[in-house]
């Protein structure tokens, strides 16, 4: 039987640092069999390739919009490096997570930009996908792409239009979905999973960020002392069934659907999960 594919936990988070190892195991025991591990930055490279491996999973090397401002230009030629070194891993899996955030004040816009059209040329060097940020950038993401286009990828926590998730999908990407999507009063995000093909649909955690509605507190709770949920990967087939509810269909469907989407858009996948059986 197919397990659920995470295409979006960041295992390497501080936040996990105490318990990775029970993140995983409770993960597994949940029915996710593979989490896709992107980085942020030049400096967390090694980690999650060593958390890919340690756990069965794959991986992704990438320099994340949030993490621009510090970043140096020679880390593009570090990540270069790595891909090359490292071409010959099946769990190498996507150049990311990397991207553009109209969101969060003060980035520099044109730092931004710089750093994502590297980062695809490095995609179309090494032949690979990439795993896209996309938070208020969908428009500028889709015009760099056309003037530099990739072997798709994912669009990681989409929360764009239809035309902007069918512009994406029409460049062989897949639409992430998430924790976000389990709110009633998330809309839009709920007519696209429930409006877009079924085999334009990928399903993820980015865990510990974003937690689903069941772990999340309102800054009031906060205030008065509830800490925020921890997302895990482990909340992935639960995310799943108010997806599977939205489209009506059942989950046994959605899981095969969505983990043939992801090792289709992140061909490596299949190769990286023989090898994991074959152990």
């Amino acid at each position: 039987m197919t397990g659920w594919i995470d295409t979006h936990c960041h295992l390497d988070a501080p936040e996990f640092s105490a318990d990775t190892d029970l993140v995983r195991e409770r993960a597994r025991a949940a029915g996710v069999s593979c989490c896709v591990v992107p980085a942020v930055e030049a400096g967390n490279f090694d980690a999650v390739r060593a958390l890919a491996h340690l756990h069965g999973d794959v991986y992704a090397l990438g320099i994340h919009p949030l993490y621009t401002p510090q970043a140096r230009e020679a880390d593009v030629a570090a990540l270069d490096a790595a891909l090359a070194q490292h071409a010959s891993d099946p769990r190498l899996v996507a150049v990311g997570e990397i991207g553009l955030d109209g969101f969060v004040p003060g980035l520099d816009w044109a730092r931004q930009e710089w750093f994502y059209r590297e980062q695809l040329r490095l995609a179309r060097r090494h032949g690979l996908p990439v795993i896209l940020h996309v938070r208020r950038s969908a428009d500028a993401l889709l015009r760099h792409l056309r003037e530099l286009p990739v072997a798709g990828g994912i669009a990681h926590a989409f929360n764009g239009s239809q035309q902007q998730a069918h512009a994406f999908v029409d460049m062989g990407f897949r639409i992430g979905f998430g924790g976000a999507v389990t709110f009633d009063r998330a809309l839009q995000l709920r007519r696209l999973a429930t409006g877009l093909p079924l085999s334009a649909l990928v399903l993820e955690t980015d865990a510990p960020d974003i937690p689903p509605h069941w772990l999340y507190r309102t800054a009031q709770q906060r205030a008065e002392g509830l800490p925020q949920g921890r997302n895990e990967p482990g909340e992935l087939p639960r995310i799943a069934q108010v997806v599977a509810e939205l489209r009506g269909i059942p989950m046994n469907e959605l899981r095969e659907a969505t983990a043939a989407n992801a090792r289709k858009v992140l061909p490596r996948l299949t190769g990286s999960e023989e090898r994991q059986a074959g152990k």
